[in-house]
């Protein structure tokens, strides 16, 4: 069961604003009442036909732009004393970079765009993307969309102030991938190379978690954390009562309260024919044996650098990430990695 469809049957009225790419996207799904998406999961930022509740809508304007109305329109349904949960994921930063309107590029008229590195390009990239390295006119684009988004949650944010719900509303900031834009020679993500990589910057994500009566500000928490860890996070921190069955997920709420609950630091990951582990100071990504699988460690080589798995210092460390990898996945019912197929 999705943590939305449990949160609607706890009393929530729930509302998606933006990507769904999850397929079925023509109407609402998973517990959502209000629901407003491009079906298809992409596309260009202006020209596009949106289905807002269950009505395709011929809409001109900005892709970001046209989220943000919407997530507004279903805060503006909601009556201040009944819960809710607006979920807005927003298209941008991502490819294609067609258009950004000018109040979003003027900023960056002129700039240097130092914070892009300029690095030789990864004999790995996806050449469908390599047109993009060391390109400014895709950094100034990348930066566009990033301040379309910044724009819009101040918008949302806004709005949960003017309806006096600030304070006693729970932000939470995320995404649902990284991005090179010439970390490693690549621009992309995941499969910005070919084989698929697992950098920090592909897979690492920002996390923010924000409500101003209930957690402190500030605060930099220490566990590592990941995507699946949600579902059990969410629902513990609003206290409803976790569904059976198992799941790779745990609840790291108590952190958010204030307390140090014991936490090993283990992160999984799986991406098509590519599975990773990952601890405090090594990264280890095994593929399929077309490919070569990687050791890195993080603590001397932070920028992946230096493929490690033959190192003989590392030999024990890799038998042991190598089968707690196979064990993770096992337990949680997937198939070998042997058996992918494309």
């Amino acid at each position: 069961t999705p943590y939305s469809e449990i949160l609607a049957n706890n009393g929530y009225s729930l509302g998606m604003c933006g990507k769904w790419h999850m397929g079925r996207d023509d109407k609402a799904q998973a517990g959502f009442s209000y629901w407003a998406t491009v079906p298809g999961g992409g596309g260009p930022y202006r020209g596009m036909t949106f289905v807002i509740n269950g009505e395709s809508r011929a809409m001109p304007g900005f892709k970001t732009d046209i989220v943000g109305d919407c997530a507004l329109d279903f805060l503006a349904r909601q009556k201040a004393e009944n819960p809710f949960y607006l979920l807005v994921p927003f298209y941008a930063p991502h490819t294609p970079y067609d258009y950004q309107p000018d109040e979003y590029r003027k900023s960056f008229e002129g700039s240097k765009f130092s914070c892009f590195p300029r690095t030789p390009m990864n004999p790995w990239q996806n050449r469908d993307l390599a047109g993009m390295h060391n390109d400014v006119k895709s950094m100034h684009a990348y930066s566009a969309l990033i301040a379309g988004v910044d724009h819009n949650v101040g918008r949302v944010v806004k709005r949960l102030e003017e309806m006096g719900v600030r304070d006693n509303t729970l932000v939470i900031f995320t995404a649902d991938q990284g991005w090179n834009a010439g970390h490693h020679g690549v621009w992309g993500k995941g499969n910005g190379t070919v084989p698929f990589n697992m950098y920090e910057e592909s897979l690492r994500v920002p996390m923010i978690w924000n409500h101003p009566r209930a957690i402190r500000a500030g605060q930099t928490l220490s566990p590592m954390i990941s995507s699946y860890d949600y579902l059990p996070t969410i629902l513990d921190y609003l206290g409803i009562a976790q569904p059976a069955g198992k799941r790779p997920g745990r609840s790291y709420a108590g952190f958010l309260r204030g307390a140090r609950p014991q936490w090993r630091n283990r992160l999984y990951f799986e991406y098509e024919y590519v599975r990773g582990i990952r601890t405090e100071n090594l990264k280890y990504i095994e593929r399929t044996k077309e490919w070569p699988s990687e050791l890195f460690d993080l603590e001397s080589d932070p920028g992946e650098t230096r493929n490690a798995i033959n190192d003989p210092r590392h030999k024990k460390q890799l038998e042991t990430l190598r089968a707690e990898l196979k064990a993770f996945f096992k337990e949680n019912g997937a198939p070998p990695i042997e058996e992918w197929r494309s």
